[in-house]
């Protein structure tokens, strides 16, 4: 099973991929870890991310898709995969239909999570991140030691509120076409309230794809 999640930052997706990936037992693979283990192991789509990266340039769509196409087509992602952070905007998402059509598979469902902009502000100017392996986290103060790696945590430039309303400027733009571009398709979109508890919001979304 191969699940897309979407929603706007701070509606849990990093946090909810995990949990869903651990129960169905599939990887989460999230853009930005494929990219600099890519870069890291020095594959040849990992030489183009990195050419890029260091003249601080957006890696393009097609690097991305190219390093995304190895690690579904990897045994570790024979059963399926949870993909994070990869379909922002509607080119990205026909490139993985176009991608995973190459592979002979396609996704199996679109995930949204869907949280008010009240809400979010609220989430997100109160979050720290690990500052080595990018965990978040609630209500803890920067310096905090990371539960998951020893990281210290800090507080994101980009989760402070003013750019938190740019931030949700940018995803209504650019990302919430993906929705109706998916519904124009009639592919599977499976939304979620991610108001609430963490189990709660994983058990929403368990017994929503099981349906």
């Amino acid at each position: 099973m191969i699940i897309v999640l979407l929603g706007p930052p701070g509606a849990g997706k990093g946090t909810q991929g995990e949990r869903i990936a651990e129960r169905l037992g599939i990887p989460k693979i999230a853009t930005g870890d494929v990219l600099r283990a890519a870069v890291r192991e020095g594959t040849e789509q990992g030489l183009a991310a990195k050419s890029f990266m260091d003249r601080g340039d957006l890696v393009p769509d097609s690097v991305i898709l190219g390093i995304m196409k190895e690690v579904l087509a990897s045994p570790s992602s024979k059963k399926g995969a949870i993909l994070d952070g990869v379909v922002r905007t509607v080119p990205q998402a026909d490139g993985l239909s176009t991608m995973l059509a190459e592979l002979g598979r396609k996704v199996d469902a679109y995930l949204l999570f869907d949280v008010s902009d009240d809400e979010l502000v609220k989430r997100l100017s109160g979050r720290t991140v690990c500052d080595t392996c990018q965990t978040p986290y609630m209500g803890l103060e920067p310096g905090t030691r990371c539960n998951k790696c020893g990281g210290t945590l800090v507080r994101r430039k980009d989760d402070e509120p003013e750019s938190i309303r740019n931030r949700l400027k940018v995803y209504r733009e650019q990302t919430e076409p993906v929705i109706d571009w998916v519904k124009d398709r009639k592919m599977n979109l499976v939304e979620i309230d991610a108001t609430g508890d963490l189990d709660e919001i994983t058990e929403r979304a368990m017994k929503a794809l099981e349906q």
